[in-house]
């Protein structure tokens, strides 16, 4: 799963992103630093998988990751081209996510003045800024859409009759400044036809406020207006000092420690960045234990048994024929798979069976 980091130049957005992705070196401090975009691989904090090697040795620990990628800064007027807009808006296209990078300091550490591209602080405004940008693109694309779709629709194609009836509803909701997530879609062709435009605000959206190292928790009233409108559309913000981040990043673990403890915070922002981001894409994790590896693997809440298997390989999905599966708290319980089959907690499931979270499995299958 991927997420795209997006947000106005000078925000912090790539020295956030240098931090999640241990890059090293502090970005730029000037307008379209990131001219293509940078790709990297987030693991998820997850304490689960040492709760599972407690109990099973193990030569390796792999964590559930997640993509992001590190899109230039947007400017006002990116969605007629302005600031290479273009490029910009179509790689955020590709990501099931979006994750916005809100400025929510005056000055940078030591009172460096960093220029606002708007000429004066305002997050919210900044906010409203990428929506307005990303609602004009969609509206772009779908009076693009509509002229191809109604002509192949006389023909009565059901894909463009699909999509012609997604945009019925949402292209006037574009035209009003309101985002494509809004559209009250409960028909199913239409459904489907919104997966065909693809929209960028259908996709959930996650605030960071990008504070500075004086309100590390986010309780100033710069962060504090971020999580009031964030409240507003339902979605949620991760208070973040991108400069503390980036230093973090470069820190053994006992160095670590001591810099948490001397900023007032129980872990780095960006486990918290992590974790939520994994919340909003709407994942779980279950896991695979062995001598071998104990492994995490990402799955849309929902997935049933055989889809799980083929995030392994698609073998297994094919030759499906069952999972054994049981609980991370059933080994912390029980201490061994044994006693855990001795106790009769694990579970043999088949062919429709919804995964659990932190469900540990065994799967079966016809090779």
């Amino acid at each position: 799963m991927e997420a795209g980091i997006v947000g106005l130049p000078n925000v912090g957005k790539s020295t956030l992103f240098n931090a999640l992705t241990n890059a090293g070196a502090l970005a730029a401090n000037y307008p379209f630093a990131t001219i293509e975009p940078n790709v990297g691989i987030v693991p998820v904090p997850d304490p689960r998988l040492e709760q599972i090697h407690e109990h099973m040795e193990t030569e390796k620990i792999v964590p559930a990751a997640l993509k992001l990628v590190d899109i230039a800064g947007l400017v006002r007027g990116a969605s007629k081209g302005e600031g290479k807009g273009n490029a910009f808006l179509s790689h955020i296209r590709d990501v099931d996510a979006i994750v916005q990078v809100v400025r929510c300091f005056e000055k940078a550490p030591g009172g460096e003045d960093i220029t606002h591209v708007e000429g004066k602080l305002d997050p919210v405004r900044d906010i409203d800024t990428i929506e307005t940008e990303l609602v004009l693109a969609d509206l772009q694309t779908a009076e693009n859409a509509r002229p191809k779709a109604e002509r192949a629709a006389r023909g009565k194609d059901r894909d463009a009759l699909a999509r012609l009836a997604a945009l019925d509803i949402v292209q006037p909701l574009l035209e009003e400044g309101i985002p494509a997530r809004k559209a009250a879609i409960t028909d199913p062709e239409a459904i489907r036809g919104l997966k065909f435009l693809g929209f960028i605000t259908t996709k959930p959206i996650l605030y960071i406020a990008n504070v500075g190292d004086d309100d590390v928790n986010g309780e100033g009233p710069l962060a504090s207006k971020v999580r009031e409108h964030a409240s507003g559309v339902g979605s949620e913000v991760v208070p973040v000092c991108a400069r503390i981040e980036a230093e973090l990043a470069e820190l053994d673990d006992e160095d670590k420690l001591e810099m948490l403890a001397d900023m007032g915070m129980d872990e780095p922002a960006l486990n918290k960045l992590a974790r939520s981001a994994y919340r909003l894409l709407g994942l779980q994790s279950f896991y695979t234990a062995g001598p071998k590896e104990i492994r995490a693997w990402t799955i849309p809440e929902g997935t049933k048994a055989p889809q799980a298997a083929g995030v392994i390989h698609t073998d297994f999905e094919k030759g499906f024929i069952r999972v054994e599966a049981y609980a991370v708290e059933d080994l912390r319980e029980y201490k061994s798979e044994k006693a855990i089959k001795e106790a009769g907690k694990m579970r043999v499931e088949g062919k429709d069976y919804a995964m659990r979270d932190a469900d540990v499995c065994h799967f079966l299958f016809n090779r």
